[in-house]
């Protein structure tokens, strides 16, 4: 009798414990939109397919939902048919302004400073943190897109001034490129995710602004065809930036979310890596050491200008200043801050 009763108490305690589990289960059904130009074939769809694994230990059962079209994912979290999404942080920044801001003109000159960025995003500085909320949306991490040049049509462009009256193609929606490009005399032409390289492929516009691995992706190449090139100057760092609807998830989700996305860096830098690989050497065009300088100074320039405006934020334009500083000290804009 006495094994009887045990038997009937592990019935019922099973019974409530398999209950909660089920609606925690189905309390926790969470949708994320997932930008790639590829898909979902594509390499970054690939890292969110393993965060959806890690995400079930977190207490969240994830669906993803793959686009191609950024704007359709972006407008689809605004209209809360998406729990969260991955998006570009150029895009991004209308929902977090702060690490929206990182993809700003020149602020992040290589990828050892932006891991250290990165890893700051990750680390749970109470400074940091509060940052990474804004309104109903919070910062789930992100994934490095890798550097961005400028894509050209002639290789014997190699000076600010043989930008001048040249076009180029530049995302609608970022008042950062139109800015730049008119700061040099160029003529920017609107354009979008999903036909700004088209554009350059078929000749319509000089120029285009792009991160190494749409060489092969977007088929650049072909743009380049036959004189052609690559500006060696880093323009700026792209990346992949996660963007919760902070209700939707449990209290400690994004912090686990930035840490798993932070380990996944050098898995991203194998993929950019690969990208940069495929460049045939004979496409990059070499700048002097005064020009690189005459660039990083009008870079700053406009990323002040900017955060006055209000387009870029102005602490996370600190924060890259900080990075950059450490990276190297010698640089002037270390000795007389203004960022």
């Amino acid at each position: 009798m006495r094994y009887a009763k045990q038997f009937i108490i592990f019935l019922v305690v099973s019974t409530v414990l398999f209950a909660n589990s089920t609606h925690a289960s189905i309390g926790n059904k969470r949708t994320l939109c997932v930008f790639d130009l590829v898909g979902a074939n594509g390499d970054f769809y690939g890292i969110m397919k393993d965060f959806k694994t890690a995400a079930l230990g977190w207490g969240v059962d994830i669906e993803l939902k793959p686009y191609t079209d950024e704007k359709i994912a972006a407008e689809d979290l605004k209209a809360k048919q998406c729990d969260g999404a991955l998006l570009t942080g150029i895009r991004g920044r209308q929902f977090i302004s702060y690490t929206g801001s990182m993809d700003s003109i020149g602020a992040i000159p290589d990828y050892d400073a932006m891991r250290m960025v990165v890893t700051i995003l990750a680390s749970g500085n109470p400074k940091v943190n509060p940052h990474l909320v804004s309104g109903p949306y919070e910062f789930g991490g992100l994934v490095p897109m890798g550097a961005a040049y400028l894509f050209v049509k002639d290789n014997s462009i190699d000076t600010v001034e043989e930008l001048a009256g040249k076009s180029i193609a530049v995302l609608e929606y970022d008042v950062a490129e139109a800015n730049m490009a008119k700061r040099v005399g160029m003529s920017p032409v609107m354009s979008d995710i999903t036909n700004f390289s088209t554009r350059f492929n078929n000749g319509s516009v000089d120029t285009c602004f792009a991160p190494i691995f749409g060489y092969s992706a977007l088929e650049l190449y072909k743009g380049m065809q036959p004189d052609g090139g690559i500006i060696d100057l880093v323009l700026g760092q792209l990346s992949a930036q996660l963007i919760l609807r902070k209700d939707l998830f449990p209290a400690d989700f994004a912090d686990q979310s930035r840490k798993y996305l932070a380990g996944q860096f050098d898995r991203a830098m194998r993929i950019i890596n690969n990208a940069d690989g495929e460049v045939n050497e004979k496409w990059w065009i070499n700048i002097s050491d005064e020009e690189t300088t005459r660039y990083d100074e009008m870079f700053r320039q406009a990323r002040i200008d900017l955060a006055n405006q209000g387009v870029y934020n102005k602490d996370m334009m600190s924060l890259l200043r900080k990075v950059r500083c450490k990276g190297n000290p010698s640089r002037a804009e270390c000795v007389n801050p203004v960022e």
